[in-house]
């Protein structure tokens, strides 16, 4: 059961806040991205807090021009799990559950960006992982489909969000791999594959995700539709639906997807690409839970088109896309997809190796 106190981070066990605990692994996170109608506007942005490492980091991107701009901060939590900022990056929650404003100010990109929520949001079955006697995850994950309205600057160009403007935001609380790495985790050949398609349609957000093992059974999955304007009650949660994906050629990323929820179908076709490194997922320097001292911050500008598609810590991609149902019924979307290590559906094999 969600509570408006989940919208902070004040977690202290995978499940929601009227729980208490501690592990060496425990976090708690937000996330957020939008993108305009047309698709020429991407952003994203990212605040993580770790209670036991007593570290917070928040990361800031935006896409002009076929580069993404990276902001990346990280500081000593000092144990105020309530300060929701973070060198240049900070979270005000306007009205829990619903509203959230994102400001961002350092190394010449700036951002004021409100959110508003389209509907009630969906928490989504608790995700948990086990690796032998391991527990590799274990945490609840509340998802949002939203409108944004404001402005992002790069550089001193500033310029405002176009009417229409959507996205996604979710929360997320529990145990993930954070930090530095156990020395004493099993020596095996790392697998994770993970896809997860949140849609904005005219009148309603539609959301899938895989959690999946090498041979494709999955280990958690969910499909569900939200109308507008609905409550927790109106939603439409089921598990018979299917995302079938064609990877690009050399590569691991999407190249497009049908996605069948129920007797409904829809296309998913690329528009541009996000790199999630620039969040922290997966990044060698600003991975999430990394101690950086007292206050380090960094800008890092990714050229997409110079990128090596099967560099580890570039297999991490959100891909935005237009979606368009066997109905009519068209949106935009986002299609984010990690794939590590072997896939049998996709034949992927090996740590990285392309298709």
């Amino acid at each position: 059961m969600l509570s408006k106190g989940d919208d902070f981070p004040l977690h202290q066990t995978p499940e929601p806040v009227a729980y208490s605990g501690s592990d060496r692994n425990f976090y708690d996170r937000y996330f957020f991205n939008g993108y305009s109608p047309d698709g020429e506007t991407f952003f994203a942005l990212a605040f993580g807090i770790y209670p036991v490492l007593d570290v917070a980091d928040a990361h800031f991107c935006v896409i002009r021009g076929g580069k993404q701009y990276c902001l990346h901060t990280s500081r000593k939590l000092g144990m105020e799990r309530m300060e929701l900022s973070c060198g240049g990056v900070s979270i005000e929650v306007l009205e829990p559950l619903n509203r959230l404003r994102l400001r961002v100010e350092g190394e010449g990109l700036a951002a004021e960006i409100t959110f508003a929520g389209r509907a009630f949001p969906i928490e989504e079955p608790r995700f948990i992982w086990k690796r032998g006697p391991r527990t590799i995850m274990d945490y609840t994950r509340m998802t949002q489909n939203g409108r944004y309205e404001g402005w992002i600057s790069v550089d001193g160009a500033r310029s405002d969000l176009p009417p229409g403007t959507m996205g996604t935001r979710d929360r997320s609380w529990g145990i993930r791999p954070i930090g530095l790495p156990d020395p004493q985790t099993p020596k095996v050949l790392p697998q994770f594959f993970w896809q997860w398609t949140p849609i904005n349609l005219p009148d309603r957000s539609l959301f899938f995700h895989l959690n999946a093992h090498p041979d494709g059974s999955p280990w958690n999955t969910r499909a569900v539709s939200v109308p507008d304007g609905t409550g927790e009650s109106d939603q439409v949660h089921t598990d018979d639906a299917k995302l079938t994906t064609v990877l690009q050629s050399g590569s691991r990323w999407p190249a497009n997807a049908n996605l069948d929820i129920g007797d409904e179908t829809f296309a998913i076709e690329p528009i541009a690409r996000f790199q999630m490194r620039g969040l922290g997922y997966t990044s060698p320097k600003w991975g999430h839970g990394l101690d950086h001292g007292d206050l380090e911050i960094e800008r890092e500008d990714i050229d997409l088109a110079a990128i090596d598609p099967v560099r580890p810590d570039n297999l991490h991609v959100q891909i935005l896309c237009c979606v368009t149902g066997d109905s009519g019924e068209e949106g935009l979307g986002v299609f984010e997809q990690l794939a590590i290590g072997e896939y049998a559906p996709l034949g992927l094999t090996g740590l990285s190796d392309p298709a």
